[in-house]
């Protein structure tokens, strides 16, 4: 045999199947449980969806001597089996529907559980991320306060159509008819005001519209059926945020639980000399951020505190489950996803994945357009080769890795770590020069004042 030539494997392992592997098809009304043929004579049972039916199934998988369980993510009717199964001890593999395929042939309820059984029993399936309970629990107040916001966002189109059915335009020369200015007016709008000039004296000092415009916008039709629905939609409005604010009091409270179990004793890191927090990010929030995650992620640039609280709720601060930072990524959905047919790259589009923390990064990566850190001018050089979609997926890419080592490192952002990497390139690129310059007959001579040195 050559040196240097490989030993060619003369067998492939099977795989390992195991027998105490169990498979579920979860559907609001009825959970279809499958186990090895072995373990049970009727290794096929349906359960309710009550909660007394799904203590009956962990207590008949465990009369079956399962261990690990395959069950589908269909909306949000496998969370309270998923629990139930994890509280009794169980290994839970939940799998995303597009990761595996039905058995060809007829298809059933009873087919799917079998089929699931079958596929995690001989280890061809994959679980999905899923961060600890209490993680869980931050999650699902962030995303119910999301949604609030959603709903308070739609009340004020309302507000907006109101004023428009009346010709009132003081939405169209305020910048926000929920701020200050906007809601004092509306407030003395429904109480029976209508003299323009009297409802522009109600405008804060800061308003950039003149007098003479705010009188104009403020002169109107006003109807009492436009006056009723504007009233309710404004009602409705300020429902929703003191809905917010008590969702922001509980999201504040887990947070701190989540501190106090997380935190090492050592000092929180301070802000990063220089930079400016946003609006609606505090000091406070920062400080909470960073004894969760053990490191302050707004050091990088583009991230804000509002970001770091989407990655706390959606990961965690283990980020162990991941094997590496591309693994991260590819979790997020910011790598390419490559189709290999024949030898050849068919397409290497990313998946289409919908990934909170992925939207978070993507806006992050927006902002760089004018930074002028190196992630700044790594965006906009990515931009210029490749165009402005695909560089923004490649700067929330290098974020990603970033934040994963940051996390896993528990150490802060260095930004010297880059200007090093630039100037390895730079030495590779004039070296790539020379040798091209070398083989058509010259000799590349630096200019005066150049510290590189002569490649010849």
């Amino acid at each position: 045999m050559r040196k240097g030539k490989r030993k060619r494997a003369t067998a492939v392992e099977p795989p390992q199947v195991r027998s105490d592997a169990a498979g579920i098809d979860v559907s609001p009304k009825v959970m279809y449980v499958a186990v090895d043929p072995r373990r049970d004579p009727q290794p096929v049972r349906a359960f309710s969806a009550f909660t007394d039916d799904l203590y009956q199934i962990a207590n008949w998988l465990q009369a079956c001597g399962v261990h690990t369980v395959a069950m589908e993510s269909t909306g949000v009717y496998w969370i309270p089996l998923f629990q139930v199964l994890a509280d009794e001890g169980f290994e839970v593999c939940l799998v995303n529907s597009r990761d595996y395929k039905n058995v060809p042939g007829r298809k059933t309820d009873v087919a799917d559980c079998q089929w699931l059984q079958y596929l995690h029993a001989v280890g061809l399936l994959r679980a999905s991320f899923r961060p600890a309970q209490e993680i869980c629990a931050v999650r699902s107040l962030l995303r119910h306060r999301a949604s609030l916001s959603e709903a308070a966002s739609k009340h004020v189109l309302h507000m907006h159509k109101a004023l428009d059915q009346m010709n009132v335009q003081v939405h169209r020369v305020l910048s926000d008819v929920t701020g200050r200015s906007g809601l004092a007016i509306l407030d003395a709008i429904l109480a029976g005001e209508r003299n323009p000039a009297v409802l522009a004296g109600l405008r804060d000092g800061r308003v950039k519209a003149s007098e003479a415009e705010i009188l104009r916008a403020l002169t109107g039709d006003y109807r009492e059926e436009h006056l009723f629905t504007l009233r309710q939609s404004l009602e409705l409005y300020r429902q929703y945020r003191r809905m917010m604010e008590e969702c922001n009091r509980q999201i504040q409270s887990q947070l701190e639980a989540l501190a106090d179990k997380d935190d090492s004793g050592g000092n929180v890191p301070e802000a990063t000399p220089g930079k400016q927090l946003r609006r609606g990010d505090g000091e406070d929030l920062r400080q909470l951020h960073s004894r969760i995650l053990g490191v302050d992620l707004t050091g990088i640039p583009s991230i804000s505190t509002a970001t770091v609280q989407t990655i706390v709720s959606e990961v965690g601060p283990d980020f162990s489950k991941f094997r590496d930072g591309g693994a991260f990524a590819s979790w997020l959905g910011l790598c390419p996803h490559e189709t290999i047919t024949g030898g050849k790259v068919r397409s290497s589009r990313t998946r289409k994945v919908v990934n909170r923390v992925a939207a978070a990064l993507r806006m992050a990566a927006e902002s760089l357009s004018h930074d002028k850190s190196y992630l700044g001018q790594y965006y906009r050089r990515m931009r210029a080769r490749i165009g402005p979609a695909e560089a923004l997926t490649a700067a929330a890419h290098k974020l990603a890795r970033i934040i994963y080592r940051l996390v896993n490192k528990r150490e802060a952002y260095n930004e010297s770590v880059f200007a090093e990497i630039e100037q390895r390139h730079a030495r590779r690129q004039r070296l790539w020069l020379s040798k091209q310059a070398q083989r058509y007959g010259y000799i590349l001579t630096p200019v005066p004042g150049d510290q590189a040195g002569v490649v010849s």
